[in-house]
């Protein structure tokens, strides 16, 4: 019999339960306080709208100098049938050797039997597993980085949110896009769309860094991660991150209503080799009138 996505969802919350009782220290585990509520209202009824995807962040102290060493978790609304998006970061790690790092958790999780709830057992192999790195980068990155060789990926995530309006908020996505060297684009208005692309722990940065600390109407709605042995520079969509200005239907200047032209938007995701996004974004096939 298929797994149900209410399955799914009830089954994440008693694993979240589970690694509250684990880390009940305040700040060992970031979640934002109406992630789990959200979920227990679609529970009740679930001809609704499915919620956002569960995400929070757990602390760990690693070694006998307790470094700190922080588990991003991202849950598909069909985990643990789909795997989860896991990145773990420390400031004591440069960056290659973050990279080794999560490229062999990705390695460790797909290993594991599908439809099983991994992320306790992710949260030990962290512990288990960042020590090696976080004593060699002590030594030196650059001699780090020689020992292992490992593929290079472009990391692409495709952020929904209801709206996006407000400049203090625009500026804090152009920001931290550049400082990241992240391309892309962002769509003002409403609905708001975001792409970013570059790498991995870049892209999960620039998603940390504009969801905290509380920014409901938003979710990833999907992630493309493409291997290379050459530049991901080549495999990039986009040259910069562009601030996109569609034409808008509604009361632009008058009040926060206005809809964005998703014609045009459509458009320019063929324009880019990504018209597929515009289904797994809105729900519907985009179609370009005549």
């Amino acid at each position: 019999m298929a797994v149900t996505v209410k399955e799914c969802l009830e089954l994440q919350l008693l694993e979240v339960e589970m690694l509250l009782s684990m880390f009940p220290k305040r700040g060992e585990i970031s979640l934002d306080k109406d992630a789990v509520p959200s979920i227990q209202r679609y529970l009740k009824n679930a001809n609704g709208a499915l919620p956002p995807q569960l995400e929070y962040c757990i602390t760990l102290d690693v070694g006998e100098a307790k470094v700190k060493v922080e588990l991003q978790v991202h849950l598909p609304h069909m985990y643990p049938q789909i795997a989860p998006q896991l990145f773990a970061r420390s400031d004591a790690l440069h960056r290659q050797q973050q990279l080794q790092l999560n490229t062999r958790l990705t390695s460790h999780i797909s290993s594991l039997d599908s439809g099983d709830l991994c992320i306790c057992e992710a949260v030990q192999w962290v512990k288990d597993n960042s020590l090696p790195y976080l004593e060699n980068s002590k030594i030196s990155p650059e001699h780090s980085s020689k020992e292992v060789r490992v593929k290079a990926s472009l990391h692409r995530m495709w952020i929904y949110s209801h709206h996006i309006y407000r400049q203090e908020l625009r500026k804090k996505i152009f920001d931290s896009a550049k400082k990241l060297n992240l391309t892309g684009f962002c769509l003002t208005g409403k609905p708001g769309v975001i792409c970013v692309e570059g790498l991995r722990e870049n892209c999960e940065e620039f998603w940390r860094v504009i969801r905290y600390p509380n920014w409901k109407h938003i979710s990833c709605k999907h992630v493309d991660n493409i291997e290379t042995e050459g530049n991901i520079d080549d495999l990039r969509l986009f040259h910069g991150f562009e601030d996109l200005q569609f034409q808008a239907h509604g009361g632009y200047g008058l009040r926060n209503d206005y809809h964005m032209d998703l014609g045009q938007f459509l458009e320019f995701l063929k324009q880019h080799q990504s018209g597929h996004i515009f289904q797994i974004l809105f729900g519907v096939e985009g179609k370009l009138s005549d």
